[in-house]
């Protein structure tokens, strides 16, 4: 996507909703994120065709309008029934479904299944055909599925160190620890040389700050200042931030506007998608932030060409949906490639190529919060 536009995408008052203390994989890792139970309903009785099933075997495909079966055979592999998961499988399959409708050149068979079936699931949808899957979701799928990979298997969440290797096993996932790196070599070509690192203890911030001190100290040779804002004292992290060069704010939206404010006003300010809203509090103007593709250049014609969904989603949700789309455009890549470390993709969640041990990296354009929209 950014050879396709300049990387900084405007100054803009992003229109995402209020993320929440959360990882963006954390639906699908966690579960910890609140899902909108009333859109992901709507979004199931408007993108579950009557011809798609969740399947056991036998199951029938997603249509490819206009064109006869081609020899791609694609499973999705979701835990469409699950009370935990079914929402976020749901809005997966949405995405996946409306890049098949942009090019179905593909078969698409959807394949229910969780942690305790997945593995005898997978293995008959290979035996019925599928020669490239999407899925499992959940970590607990992936391990399960794992020891039985005879396919190009595109897993949508981190693998475990425990699980074992193929090298038909790749993983597109929405990990934060992507977004914290890519902001401290931002960091770097931007000239800053003493960052200053703001979190608030809670979990999703001290897996930003880990992410971003690692690769600060991999880049810079050096470990980056840290502070932790506790609710009282701003006064010291106002004079922290002095001696800085440029602040990384790996806290909530809602944070971030009672700490901005306090910053020298020519300070380079840094964060993450976690502070993305669709309604910016005006106090967060001036920061640079890295997101999606689909949130930041909605009107580029690679981004556009997809339906937006039926129904108003979460932020979190919307990120899925986004997951869902890019997921089958590499799915289809991997059923053809023989080279698989050459698939590069413009994708709506990024620009994806392959990296170390077959996880698809993402390069996220950056953007800058503005006074307006």
């Amino acid at each position: 996507m950014q050879r396709l536009a300049p990387l900084l995408v405007g100054v803009m008052m992003t229109w995402l909703t209020a993320a929440q203390a959360q990882a963006p994989d954390y639906i699908i890792q966690l579960n910890a994120a609140p899902l909108n139970s009333a859109a992901g309903a709507a979004v199931r009785a408007q993108t579950a065709p009557a011809s798609a099933p969740a399947m056991a075997p036998q199951a029938k495909p997603l249509p490819a309008p206009g064109k006869m079966a081609s020899r791609v055979k694609i499973g999705l592999l979701l835990p469409t029934e699950s009370r935990l998961l079914g929402e976020a499988a749901a809005v997966v399959r949405s995405g996946v479904e409306a890049a098949h409708e942009v090019d179905p050149q593909a078969e698409v068979v959807v394949i229910d299944a969780d942690e305790h079936n997945a593995a005898q699931r997978y293995r008959e949808a290979v035996a019925g055909g599928v020669n490239v899957m999407i899925g499992p979701l959940s970590r607990t799928g992936i391990a399960a599925v794992a020891p039985y990979v005879s396919v190009p298997t595109l897993a949508l969440n981190a693998v475990g160190r425990d699980v074992p290797t193929s090298p038909k096993l790749f993983t597109l996932a929405l990990n934060v620890e992507v977004e914290a790196r890519q902001i401290a070599r931002l960091m770097r070509d931007d000239g800053r040389a003493n960052p200053l690192i703001i979190t608030d203890g809670e979990v999703l911030s001290s897996r930003l700050k880990q992410a971003f001190a690692d690769e600060w100290r991999s880049q810079a040779g050096k470990d980056a200042q840290q502070m932790e804002d506790n609710g009282h004292n701003l006064s010291e992290l106002a004079v922290a931030a002095g001696r800085a060069d440029a602040v990384f704010l790996a806290v909530e939206p809602a944070e971030a506007a009672r700490l901005k404010p306090a910053l020298l006003p020519e300070l380079a300010v840094y964060a993450t998608s976690q502070i993305s809203t669709r309604t910016p509090d005006r106090q967060l103007a001036g920061i640079r932030f890295i997101d999606m593709p689909w949130f930041l250049m909605p009107q580029h014609p690679a981004v556009k060409r997809y339906a937006r969904p039926a129904s108003t989603l979460t932020l979190q949700t919307e990120r899925l949906y986004a997951l869902g789309i890019d997921a089958y455009r590499l799915a289809l890549q991997l059923a053809t490639s023989r080279n698989p470390a050459s698939i590069k993709l413009d994708g709506v969640t990024g620009d994806l190529k392959l990296g170390r041990d077959r996880v698809f990296d993402r390069q996220l354009p950056v953007s800058l919060i503005g006074e307006g929209e």
